[in-house]
């Protein structure tokens, strides 16, 4: 049964393909696409549209697809997230299959992605490492460099536990997509579903696919060394554990035991002149403020993902969202700095009595001006996070509308 144009309410599945002058491979592509819809309609009585997100394609490309049974939706935004964001939302499936019309890939692959989503998925990717790349079909560079390391940092970070984290051929539900909220315009777009629907826990499956070479006459859009870079840099924004937390915590145990081991031999409770001088002092003292520093930005990017819904509220942060307000943080942060003032005074006045000469250690002052520190930026952090909040005293804020990692969702997006 070929695809059903212009009756969304009979539409099951939306076959998304972004366009921009894809006119030479376009034909191939659409005529695959149409294939697989009669056997996913063969297979599980579904019916579906080709939907080509066009980017602003001046070959001819809109009319060709208009004139093989597509429907056309004209993306005004530039990029292959744009592109596949407007075709997404402007399709009538409740099952959305995305792939790009170059010719590289087999839709109909994705008859069995969509086997997997009615079974519970809700993002179903393609594996070219399980079907099989053709020679010629993707760069060396991409095969034994870019894709391994990206996926091995993406499952790293997120723990997806997938082995291709950029194939192009993939399907989700609806109610995954609308939960997802997708943003990135770019490249990354693919990187970010995968992070997201890993951060929300939702059930993620994998089939193999075959990759080919493509139909094109012209270089493709990718840009290998750019758009790498474009996709490293996005898993590390979604990621404030690695890009804060980890090096907040080596910070603070290097500092700390640098500072431990000097405050130690300073009021000679270790004897010796000790590994730690004063310029090792300095040092941790910068790591020590540094790694609070690190985990303040940590809370709050984390929170922030919590408030964007794209994440769930780590339990461990849950656990003390009651004693987690403005008010605890200006408390303890003014606590840390008076603290420190009183040190100053302490050591202002055993200056007096030594004769205004300098200092036999700097282990005290150095103490006192980490302690002020960290208070400071706990006071800072303190009004930080409950502009994150929505300018709310309360610091980590649960809506009633937040979704529950474990729920799960049906075709509309409701919690069942």
């Amino acid at each position: 049964m070929k695809s059903i144009v212009n009756q969304p309410k009979a539409i099951d599945v939306s076959i998304v393909m972004p366009c921009l002058n894809e006119i030479k491979s376009l034909e191939h592509c659409i005529r695959n696409a149409h294939a697989a819809l009669d056997l996913i309609h063969a297979a599980y009585n579904l019916n579906g549209e080709i939907v080509i997100a066009d980017n602003g394609s001046t070959d001819g490309s809109q009319a060709l697809a208009s004139s093989l049974g597509a429907r056309v939706v004209h993306i005004k935004r530039k990029g292959y997230g744009a592109a596949l964001i407007g075709g997404f939302d402007q399709a009538y499936g409740r099952y959305l299959i995305m792939g790009d019309c170059d010719g590289s890939y087999n839709f109909i692959d994705s008859k069995e992605m969509i086997g997997k989503l009615i079974a519970g998925a809700d993002l179903c990717m393609g594996s070219r490492f399980q079907g099989g790349i053709a020679p010629g079909a993707m760069p060396w560079k991409n095969r034994y460099i870019g894709n391994p390391i990206l996926t091995g940092i993406l499952n790293l970070f997120f723990r997806s536990g997938i082995d291709d984290a950029h194939c192009g051929l993939r399907a989700l539900t609806r109610a995954a997509y609308q939960r997802l909220g997708l943003q990135s315009t770019g490249m990354e777009f693919a990187s970010e579903m995968v992070v997201k629907a890993s951060l929300l826990k939702l059930k993620i499956a994998e089939v193999p696919v075959t990759l080919s070479p493509d139909l094109r006459d012209r270089p493709p859009h990718l840009l290998p060394w750019r758009d790498g870079w474009r996709h490293l840099r996005y898993l590390f924004m979604l990621s404030p554990t690695w890009v804060f937390g980890v090096p907040a915590l080596c910070a603070l145990v290097v500092g700390a035991v640098i500072l431990g081991i000097a405050g130690l031999h300073d009021v000679c409770l270790l004897s010796g002149k000790g590994m730690f001088g004063d310029s090792w002092v300095i040092v941790g003292g910068f790591l020590t403020t540094i790694g609070h520093l690190s985990l303040i930005m940590m809370l709050v990017t984390h929170l922030h993902g919590v408030n964007q819904r794209y994440r769930n509220l780590h339990p461990g942060i849950n656990r003390f969202r009651e004693i987690l307000t403005l008010e605890t943080t200006l408390i303890g942060g003014a606590c840390l700095v008076l603290l420190a003032i009183i040190g100053m005074v302490g050591i202002g006045w055993n200056w007096t009595h030594i004769g205004f000469v300098a200092l036999p250690s700097v282990f005290p002052i150095v103490l006192c001006a980490v302690i002020g520190t960290i208070g400071i930026q706990s006071i800072l952090g303190g009004f930080l996070l409950a502009i994150i909040a929505g300018h709310s005293a309360r610091l980590v804020i649960t809506s009633p509308e937040a979704p529950n990692p474990e729920a799960r969702l049906d075709e509309t997006g409701n919690t069942i």
